[in-house]
């Protein structure tokens, strides 16, 4: 009762929920889901959290689709060529944007309507949540895929960090993360 709890469950005029599915990783179905996004216009951010071989991963997808545009950016570029990059994902020069979790909050690109979280189990709910906002940004129907590696053992927290982002994938579910991302970590002292 310290203070009353306001819930935004109305999504803006004609947003739609992004369809989050949950996969081992698969270069043919990267592939097919980034051929799809931009043979519909769209663009795509792949997400791959580790600076030191971020450059692998985005030359894998090079090799993968040599007829796109890709490239690499990470926080540890400097401002304006950080700046330069997303004006050129933003201004539609570039098809993909191979990224570490620097676009977790206050990027807005409309057309970008697919996302793909390499990894995904290494992350925190709240993370996964904020990457995936990045899409869907616009009325177009947005997806997000959550890659896991083949032949891994999740640990229980990680699982239930990819199941609790995989089922809310409906507009107004961020208290429902919240609430689950609580019971997950603990909610810690409330005057810690």
């Amino acid at each position: 009762g310290i203070y009353s709890i306001s819930l935004l469950q109305t999504p803006p005029l004609m947003r739609r929920p992004i369809i989050t599915r949950v996969e081992y990783y698969n270069e043919l179905l990267i592939k097919r889901v980034i051929l799809y996004e931009v043979g519909s216009g769209g663009q795509v951010f792949f997400i791959h959290n580790n600076v030191q071989n971020i450059d692998l991963a985005v030359n894998r997808l090079s090799r993968l689709l040599p007829h796109l545009q890709i490239i690499s950016m990470h926080g540890q570029e400097p401002s304006a060529v950080i700046k330069n990059k997303m004006v050129l994902f933003s201004t539609k020069k570039v098809h993909i944007l191979g990224c570490t979790s620097i676009i977790e909050a206050g990027i807005d690109v409309p057309n970008a309507n697919c996302i793909i979280i390499n990894n995904s189990h290494l992350f925190g709910l709240s993370q996964l949540y904020q990457m995936r906002g990045r899409v869907g940004r616009s009325s177009k129907q947005a997806y997000a895929y959550m890659i896991v590696p083949k032949n891994i053992k999740l640990s229980n927290r990680a699982y239930n960090r990819i199941k609790t982002i995989e089922e809310n994938s409906h507009l107004g579910a961020g208290y429902n993360i919240a609430h689950s991302d609580m019971n997950i970590r603990g909610s810690g002292h409330l005057f810690g």
